[in-house]
């Protein structure tokens, strides 16, 4: 798709004279809706059409994808007014992205591509090997999946790219929920990935995301560097991650909490590849409802690892959100053996460290603990924070020991 604004026929949408041109200009990658001319015009085009973006004075800032259904109504994909959008700079992009993670990684399994902070707004891809997990989260992407996919796999070599068109985002955009294989064969199975020593199995085509979790790399390496002979709590644990590090590095034992039969599954399949399963075991239930019961059952764990959903998915549900993170720290400290860890961690972007940790230490204190913060964790470095936009900072794991 050959697409310049030199085009005679391509769309033109304006700011407005208040909107906020300078952020923009500066590096900013969003036009909300309330900052754009919004004519008959710009309300009739496509979801996902390129356009110019043009300031209240005209002049041109550059070449943006346009959702007239979405808040976020511009996505900036260029700053410059002759890029085109097509193949070739979707390589361009990718291979941008490629050469930082292979500088990281001696294996292909990472995030690839993170978004707006790797110069493809709302773009997901997660590599496994020689598999992909593309997760197109704005409508510019889903309308121009063609091109990405066919640059994904010139400039990586992968043979299977899987669509993962499900989640929140994908719903803010207008956007159908789908999963389906465009490029090569599905996988007959969860696909093996090794990180931190550990092995665990990733469903790309049933599980939750992309399968796997990449971000939280750093922060089980961390966990699992305190890890040796200990009695090793994972709650939320989905396919396992910090238990099954814990598990390659020594710990004396890991029980996964999650409320996922499919997810529990996994990680017991990830502690059998890797011989531990012998010292793993898994428990089916809600998290809180199965951390009071530890406490009645009166259970206790040199490390206990919560790493939920995300509770404050937006401004909105903050105060909620907030509520719920010091009710897990609440029930979480009673478990955690005198001098042993809690790890509390946060995907909610609408909760900064500070909210975030203040709430954790109230749940601790309530719980009658005092606890020292030894280590702040955050996304991985092939999760790139895009420093205009506070969104891509998102996680957060903040470790005491009590």
């Amino acid at each position: 798709m050959n697409i310049s604004i030199q085009d005679p026929d391509l769309p033109v949408v304006r700011l407005l004279p208040k909107a906020e041109a300078r952020a923009i200009r500066h590096g900013f990658p969003w036009v909300y809706a309330n900052e754009l001319v919004t004519d008959r015009r710009t309300r009739n085009l496509t979801p996902g059409t390129i356009a110019r973006l043009e300031d209240a004075g005209r002049v041109v800032m550059g070449v943006v994808a346009v959702n007239p259904h979405s808040k976020i109504i511009c996505r900036v994909l260029d700053r410059d007014p002759d890029a085109v959008i097509d193949e070739d700079w979707f390589k361009s992009r990718i291979a941008y992205a490629l050469a930082h993670r292979e500088r990281l990684y001696d294996a292909p399994f990472y995030r690839l591509v993170h978004a707006e902070a790797d110069g493809l707004p709302g773009v997901v891809i997660d590599r496994f090997g020689d598999v992909a997990v593309v997760q197109p989260n704005a409508a510019w992407a889903d309308l121009l999946i063609a091109p990405l996919v066919a640059a994904l796999q010139s400039v990586t070599g992968v043979q299977t790219v899987i669509l993962n068109g499900t989640g929140r985002a994908r719903g803010l955009e207008g956007l159908d929920e789908r999963t389906e294989v465009i490029a090569g064969m599905a996988p007959d199975g969860p696909l093996p990935v090794p990180m931190n020593g550990a092995t665990y199995m990733a469903d790309v085509m049933g599980g939750q995301k992309t399968g796997l979790f990449y971000d939280q790399r750093p922060n089980h390496a961390f966990v699992a560097g305190l890890a040796k002979d200990a009695r090793v709590l994972d709650v939320f644990a989905h396919v396992g991650g910090f238990g099954l590090a814990a598990l390659a590095h020594g710990a004396a034992s890991a029980l996964a909490v999650d409320g996922s039969e499919p997810a529990l599954a996994l990680a017991a399949q990830g502690a059998q590849a890797m011989g531990a399963d012998a010292r793993f075991a898994t428990r089916k239930g809600d998290a809180f409802d199965t951390l009071a019961a530890l406490a009645d059952e009166r259970e206790t764990f040199d490390i206990v690892i919560c790493d939920p959903p995300a509770f404050a998915p937006s401004k909105q549900a903050l105060d909620a959100g907030l509520r719920a993170y010091e009710r897990v720290a609440r029930l979480a400290a009673p478990l955690v053996a005198e001098g042993g860890y809690l790890v509390l961690c946060s995907c909610s972007h609408a909760a900064d460290l500070t909210k975030f940790r203040n709430a954790s230490s109230r749940g601790i204190g309530r719980a009658g603990r005092r606890g020292q913060i030894i280590h702040t964790g955050f996304a991985g470095p092939d999760h790139p924070l895009m420093p205009h936009l506070a969104e891509s900072g998102y996680l957060k794991a903040v470790i005491y020991r009590l």
